[in-house]
């Protein structure tokens, strides 16, 4: 038989320092390369090099790092004569010292092999090696530093390409054989079903013994520092000595967990043998504690409540199934809690539940009128309701929209249609929902999955015919996840939401017996079809004498108890609501009004806290005595003004009444002043009617004329229709311009010859269009052409056409009110409108002169004092005659 030679390493390494853990001979490791040394060693070595030799590297741990305080003047050059790797960092607490940080090589590493490499540059550039370990070697020196360490070894293990097994058993003899008998014993106790079991059981056979310690110790339960004891022993008796104690250890622990592991079964075939004899057993009559022990049981309970549940027979039929599918499954499975929530849901719903109505008429519209003034369309359209369903018991819940601007009550109007037919109350915020699984929900089959809000309010209020309030509909969104517009059609739709599904419950459920109200603002922005299913009723905004109504019966009450005030300490007369009503709030509801109310109620208490704390300082005798004698103490007679002020300032006298001087100290100089008078003072300039989701606006048009070429220039962000409404407006008064002697500034009747003209509609930041613009900007232009003044208390509203027509426009009552809010006297309105007067509050029609017109001839006539007749010529006047 030949010789065979032993495998020889190369006698220099690059080393890379691993972090990680301790790499053993025989065995393999996953290691990351993230620092700079290992990276430059990895792409010189690695990625570029050819050979085998080339992807041989020295595996060192680096696991200590010296730390060495010194003077700069000690020791620092002799440091650096050496050449000794170091990294040098300066303490900015102790100027004077050093420190040196020496990353000390472990004296054992190993030879590995690099078998795969593997990089990113994601978060951070690094590698993750798959190394090999080969075999011992001791570090001579280290002969090079940058860019990654290398260094001259001594190999200390043999390699053999055929070792001599029987070789081995000889030299370690009874040593090597009590290690390999705890060996099997290791491998036995593991189940050997498992491939890689069977496979290192076969391996324990075939490997030679010297290499067992190395492989059975990377693969064992043992930690870094053990690892580092079993590389450092170089000996392989050490080596054997060393781990046998760790094979014991883990065979004990293996024993300990199988222990563990089998009375746990026991005990689970117990509970499982346990839970169906308690309920085969369980008879009529049986005892207390059996009773007991059935209710504790969930499942059992769920079963109860589904028994003795009112559901309809189809969601009846899915809950047993539902509820036999639960009986058979394991509680560690993620759909038993799916199941479960699904079933607690089902009974939980009011499927027949219901409250009864209150049917009393008059009592009805005394609450109604209580809680609201005004709104008298809206409060008839509750009682008729209310007069139907006293006849008619199965009446199908109607759907109703209040559409008016924020802040006139559209809310609190539908809380208070609960109170009054003595049902529950649920609001569905709409504004932003863009998910169609918020109205009918999510399947069942996605994670995180729930009914939606229709079936979730349903089971917070409890009852199957509550009044539903569906706020702000007219801001529901659109996104990838579905259309809630489009969802609400089923729930809307009295013909259908007697069916309605959710995709959770996969069930149907009975919504007709919901009365369902919808606030929006506009019904611009709801889907026609959605808008179809809804009975709309519009709320306008509210008059000055109805604000000061409010006010007083409600808002003023409502800011004292929230303040805790009373009506003897404050008192705030009509008067002082007129003048916050008009010079410091311009809008429809009565929300700003609410806020103003609660500055002044603010400003009060501070007066009232500071009186009562006055009074009570004054009541002190030994206080008084003592800042009364207190003048006497001050040089040259003088008294301290901060005691002369304390003395003068008596408690204020109650109540505290609120007038316009108050008003100012309080809120501030008046946020809108009248400036109607002063905008007219100058052709060119009308005043129109606009309508906004905020309700009606009064909106000013300005013209102006230059030198130019026939220009006409729009500003204001109007929108098309007001840009057409504009064309249409100039049209009209260049072809009836020699009819009302209309002429540029050079005399010619063209009036755009030669001439520019400017259109500018203020308040420039707000986006404005719509039709009812025209008559307003035909007066305008034509008050610039004639050089006469528009009166200053006259508003207009209508479309135009070609011809001259004035056409019908909306928000008749919201923009007359506009008018009204600004001390306007008359208001031009088209003729096929003046059904809309009836709307409008008596006490407005009384104050506000209407005139309708049906033609821009008539609208000119009643805009300029005196009419805007004809001026005949004279060569007219004789062709007449």
């Amino acid at each position: 038989m030949s010789s065979v030679s032993p495998i020889q390493i190369p006698s220099r390494l690059p080393l890379l320092l691993t972090h990680e853990g301790v790499l053993l001979p025989g065995s393999t490791m996953r290691t990351s390369v993230d620092s700079a040394r290992n990276l430059q060693l990895v792409r010189s070595r690695l990625l570029k090099g050819t050979s085998l030799q080339s992807t041989i590297l020295g595996v060192t741990p680096n696991t200590e790092v010296i730390h060495l305080h010194f003077r700069c003047s000690l020791l620092f050059d002799e440091f650096l004569g050496k050449g000794k790797p170091f990294e040098v960092s300066f303490c900015p607490a102790y100027r004077a010292f050093v420190t040196l940080l020496f990353c000390v090589f472990f004296r054992i590493g190993t030879a590995a092999l690099a078998v795969q490499v593997v990089g990113s540059n994601w978060p951070k550039p690094h590698y993750t090696l798959l190394i090999t370990g080969l075999c011992r070697f001791q570090i001579i020196q280290v002969v090079k530093e940058k860019p990654y360490p290398v260094a001259e070894v001594e190999q200390l293990d043999r390699l053999e390409e055929f070792p001599n097994t029987c070789k081995t058993r000889e030299e370690l003899g009874e040593l090597s054989e009590q290690f390999y008998k705890y060996a099997v014993q290791l491998v036995e106790m593991l189940d050997m079903s498992v491939p890689a079991v069977a496979k290192l059981r076969r391996l324990l056979d075939s490997l030679p013994r010297e290499a067992l310690p190395d492989i059975l110790t990377s693969i064992i339960r043992t930690s870094n520092k053990e690892k580092l004891q079993i590389l450092d022993a170089v000996s392989l008796e050490e080596r054997f000595k060393m781990t046998i104690p760790l094979l014991v250890r883990q065979i004990e622990g293996l024993k300990l967990l199988q222990k563990t592991r089998k009375h746990k079964q026991d005990d689970d075939k117990r509970v499982i043998a346990i839970r169906p004899m308690r309920r085969i057993t369980h008879v009529p009559g049986a005892l207390a504690d059996e009773d007991e022990d059935e209710d504790n049981d969930d499942i059992v309970m769920l079963e109860k409540k589904i028994r003795t549940s009112s559901m309809p027979e189809q969601a009846h039929k899915v809950c047993v199934k539902e509820i036999k599918r639960l009986k058979k499954m394991p509680q560690s499975m993620p759909e038993y809690a799916l199941t479960r929530n699904y079933l607690e849901l089902m009974v939980e719903l009011p499927w027949n539940k219901s409250t009864t109505d209150r049917l009393d008429i008059r009592a009805a519209r005394v609450l109604l009128d209580n809680d609201h003034y005004a709104m008298e369309k809206l409060k008839k359209r509750v009682l008729e309701y209310l007069a139907v369903r006293q006849l008619k018991n199965n009446l199908k819940g109607p759907i109703l929209c209040f559409v008016g601007p924020p802040g006139v009550g559209k809310t609190s109007v539908g809380r208070s249609v609960a109170k009054t037919l003595g049902r529950e109350f649920h609001r569905i915020a709409l504004g932003g929902v863009c998910d169609q699984s918020d109205i009918r929900g999510h399947r069942r089959t996605y994670v995180g999955s729930m009914p939606g809000r229709i079936i979730n309010g349903l089971k917070t209020v409890g009852v199957n015919n509550p009044v539903f309030l569906l706020d702000e509909v007219d801001k529901l969104g659109k996104s990838l996840q579905g259309d809630p517009a489009a969802a609400l059609l089923e729930v809307l739709d009295p013909e259908q939401n007697h069916n309605f599904t959710d995709h959770y419950l996969n069930v149907a459920f009975d919504l007709s017996q919901v009365l369902f109200i919808a606030t929006a603002n506009t019904t611009a922005s709801i889907p026609p079809a959605l808008l179809d299913r809804m009975e709309i009723i519009q709320v306008p905004g509210y008059t000055q004498e109805e604000k000061i109504e409010i006010a007083h019966r409600h808002l003023i009450p409502k800011q004292l108890e929230q303040h805790g005030l009373t009506p003897q300490q404050i008192q705030i007369p009509q008067v002082t609501t007129l003048d916050i009503i008009t010079r410091y709030t311009r809008e429809a509801g009565v929300r700003s009004l609410d806020r103003k109310l609660g500055a002044i109620c603010r400003a009060v208490a501070v007066k009232v806290a500071e009186g009562q704390h006055r009074e009570a300082k004054l009541d002190r005798p030994d206080v008084a005595e003592g800042e009364g004698c207190k003048e006497h103490l001050l040089e040259d007679g003088k008294s301290d003004p901060v005691s002369d002020t304390t003395d003068l300032a008596l408690p204020p006298e109650m109540p505290i009444l609120i007038d316009f001087h108050a008003l100012k100290d309080i809120l501030g100089p008046p946020m809108y002043e009248m400036e109607v008078s002063e905008r007219l003072s100058q052709p060119g300039v009308a005043i129109g009617l606009a309508w906004t989701p905020l309700g009606g606006e009064i909106m000013f048009v300005e013209a102006s004329r230059m030198d130019g070429e026939g220009q006409l220039t729009l500003t204001g962000q109007l929108g098309n229709v007001m840009k057409e409404s504009a064309h249409l407006a100039i049209s009209w008064l260049r072809s009836n311009a020699k009819k009302y002697h209309l002429t540029n500034a050079s005399g010619s009747f063209d009036l755009l010859e030669n001439t520019d003209i400017h259109l500018h509609f203020p308040a420039g930041a707000v986006t404005k269009d719509g039709p009812s613009a025209g008559v307003t900007i035909a007066t305008c232009l034509a008050s610039l052409f004639s050089g006469r003044l528009v009166r200053s208390d006259v508003a207009m509203t209508g479309e135009i056409t070609l011809r001259g027509l004035v056409l019908p426009v909306g928000g008749i009552k919201d923009k007359a009110l506009a008018a009204h809010r600004a001390g306007l006297k008359r208001v031009i309105i088209p003729q096929r409108n003046e059904k809309d007067l009836e709307e409008i509050p008596a006490n407005v029609r009384q104050d506000l002169s209407f005139i309708t017109a049906s033609c821009l001839d008539e609208v000119l006539n009643a805009a300029f004092d005196g009419g805007f007749t004809v001026k005949a010529r004279p060569g007219l006047l004789n062709s007449k005659l």
